[in-house]
């Protein structure tokens, strides 16, 4: 493999973590170097390459393979695969329990497990226990957070979660309030 493409997997798997040049060098090497490698005009060190790869959080053989780009690229698309049938069963638990190794379906992930996190704190929400209540503020909260990250953020999505949370609240403070009335 050439300079070149190496340089080209480093810097889409920084710009995936949505890292500057900066947060990847920290002590180890200097920014320019960082960027020379990047650009393909310097050759890293094997030493530099395994330094690289721990703060990307990306296997070296992903980087040095001839095909690691494309096999990278064909497991996140059977990951977000996965993800999507999972979605369209409502298998809601499953579908969070999905990462992206790759990272290069981040905002995809992102999309579906608002979407999930959403559901499954509004099924919680027709409970009247007290724990369920509760786990559905949770879900609720990371719905919210899910839906306003990357490309594919949503608005609607985190409106509908904070309206839950806020009806949420209210349903758990009469819940205590009742039982502080029964003392």
């Amino acid at each position: 493999m050439d300079n070149a493409e190496l340089g080209r997997r480093l810097k889409t798997a920084r710009l995936q973590k949505k890292m500057t040049q900066s947060d990847v060098v920290g002590d180890f090497i200097t920014r320019n170097m960082l960027s020379q490698i990047e650009s393909g005009t310097a050759t890293p060190s094997m030493k530099t390459l395994e330094y690289l790869a721990g703060v990307l959080e990306i296997p070296m053989e992903q980087l040095l393979s001839e095909s690691g780009g494309i096999e990278a690229e064909r497991t996140g698309i059977s990951v977000l695969q996965d993800a999507k049938k999972l979605l369209m069963q409502e298998k809601y638990e499953a579908l969070l329990k999905v990462t992206d190794p790759t990272g290069l379906f981040e905002d995809e992930l992102d999309a579906m497990h608002s979407i999930a996190y959403l559901a499954l704190a509004q099924k919680l929400a027709g409970s009247g226990r007290a724990e369920d209540l509760q786990a559905a503020v949770i879900h609720a909260k990371s719905a919210a957070q899910a839906a306003e990250r990357g490309i594919y953020a949503n608005a609607d999505r985190v409106a509908k979660a904070s309206l839950l949370i806020s009806q949420l609240a209210q349903k758990l403070s009469a819940y205590y309030s009742s039982l502080a009335g029964s003392v």
